[in-house]
């Protein structure tokens, strides 16, 4: 079988791709976005047919799954310059549904054909049964030294990329819907066309099908030295009503930190992908909300018009609060969600359940719209992720929350809250003079303050630290929403976290 390689032919147009014939549909068609819009229009125009598991696929084991390698040299593009070069994923148990892959040039789209010769599969391995028909579970685009992997689509519509750390950590999906209504729905992208667009730039187009919802999507994917940004255009058609529809959503795993280290049987003293969810509203205020792992299932809601972004966080990047050699946790990308024009009246939500290891993903996040999604009408969305170790700073700079602990309070039913929030001395100006103590506002919902401090932490400049005690009201968790102030100034980002839940 001939291999998958890209030949340049130098022309005066520029530089044009040879691909195999014998691993290329004969079909050669014509492509646009415009084209892939009006094919999930008329899709959501239809009911919903569900594309079946392939057989065999359950079989496919995390063993054969991982001895079953992709051959190096029928990487897609892989003897180009560049950061992208495309392998396949086999279908497997846990991606048994075939997807199909369509190559882009010039405007044109030939299929990929699936080849079970793609991978180098020991004897009797699952994958190398699944036959020649099999289908594609999806891919991943290698860097230019081929030695790691910076974007991958699998299974549903999740997808993920790499930090500056050549390190994967949580998810992106194309869309959520139901997430907190306990009817969870999970559409999936059903075809794919690839497009390499630049050296460092690959272009993907997806079709998204599923029992309430249609759509077209175009990423475009780039990679740099601070980790991967994607520039999304979508246009979804609703087939029914939908209760919550979650867009920009990013899914990721919370175990525990410091806060919660007694929920964890692990040795390791924190696990976790993430561990902040911040947002910036409007009025360019600046909110974090630090992750928990909840006794039940618990939804955070903020209320937002035309919020200026958000995300999921690892901001804890101390390998010492790990000590994980293996995976990694301090290099664990962040994610933040950009909206590329208003998004009108809104919630941010943050979906959480309980999780009793680092293997479950647990945390959803994302942008749920106030207006009805309802039959018929086009939603529009444009928005860019920025996956990397940083996150957009505040303007104008103010301390961000770093740490978080909870314990007894010396007040009979009370619970102590204590964060520490740094970077307070680039905000001091009007605010209070270094070292003096700041204001803290705080407000309690189901819940009632009994006292509250501000103080600078001795020997730790620019750290400053919050202590809250508090009683819950009931059986309910009390939220809390707290802030370091001086002279009316914010000073940090308003903490909201709720003790109890």
């Amino acid at each position: 079988m001939t291999m998958i390689d890209r030949r340049a032919m130098i022309a005066a147009s520029g530089a044009a791709l040879l691909l195999p014939s014998t691993l290329l549909a004969q079909d050669d068609v014509p492509f646009s976005w415009e084209a892939l819009v009006g094919m999930a229009q008329r899709l959501g125009r239809t009911p919903f047919v569900a594309t079946p598991a392939y057989p065999g696929a359950e079989k496919v084991g995390y063993d054969a799954l991982h001895q079953a390698r992709f051959r190096d040299e029928r990487t897609l593009w892989g003897d180009l310059p560049g950061d992208v070069a495309v392998r396949f994923f086999p279908l497997s148990g846990t991606a048994p549904q075939p997807v199909t892959i369509h190559i882009v040039e010039k405007g044109r789209a030939r299929e990929m054909r699936y080849d079970p010769t793609l991978f180098d599969a020991p004897a009797g391995n699952a994958v190398a049964a699944l036959g020649a028909d099999a289908g594609f579970a999806g891919f991943r685009v290698m860097n230019a030294a081929r030695d790691a992997d910076w974007l991958a689509f699998l299974g549903a519509s999740y997808f993920r990329a790499a930090g500056a750390q050549k390190q994967y950590g949580l998810s992106a999906r194309a869309i959520a819907i139901n997430t907190s209504k306990g009817d969870e729905e999970f559409p999936r992208f059903t075809r794919f066309w690839l497009e390499r667009t630049a050296a460092d730039t690959l272009t993907v187009h997806a079709l998204l099908d599923g029992a309430s919802i249609t759509g077209a999507f175009r990423f475009v994917n780039r990679f740099g030295k601070n980790g991967v940004t994607q520039d999304v255009t979508a246009a979804l058609f609703p087939r029914r009503a939908i209760p919550e529809l979650g867009l920009m959503a990013m899914t990721s795993m919370f175990w525990y930190d410091q806060a919660n280290r007694t929920v964890g049987t692990d040795w390791r003293p924190e696990i976790h992908d993430s561990d902040i969810m911040a947002y910036r509203a409007a009025d360019g205020s600046a909110h974090a909300r630090p992750l928990i792992n909840p006794k039940a299932a618990h939804t955070s809601v903020f209320a937002e018009r035309n919020p200026k972004g958000f995300g999921l966080i690892q901001r804890d990047r101390d390998f010492d609060h790990y000590q994980d050699d293996g995976v990694f946790y301090d290099r664990r990308p962040s994610l933040w969600a950009t909206p590329g024009s208003a998004l009108g009246t809104g919630q941010v939500r943050l979906f959480e359940f309980q999780t009793d290891s680092e293997y479950t993903d647990n945390v959803v996040c994302y942008w749920t719209p106030a207006a009805a999604v309802r039959p018929g009408k086009r939603i529009n969305v444009t928005y860019s992720l920025n996956w990397g170790s940083t996150e957009p700073a505040p303007t104008p700079a103010i301390a961000r929350v770093v740490n978080i602990w909870r314990g007894t309070s010396s007040e009979a039913g009370a619970t102590r809250l204590v964060v520490d929030f740094a970077g307070i001395g680039a905000s001091i100006g009007a605010g209070i003079a270094e070292g003096t103590k700041p204001d803290v506002w705080a407000e309690i919902t189901d819940g009632t303050l009994i006292k509250k401090a501000g103080y600078p932490v001795l020997g730790q400049p620019g750290l400053y630290r919050m202590v809250l005690d508090l009683r819950p009201d009931g059986t309910g968790p009390a939220d809390v929403r707290a802030q370091l102030r001086g002279k009316g100034v914010a000073l940090s980002e308003t903490v909201h976290y709720p003790v109890g839940a």
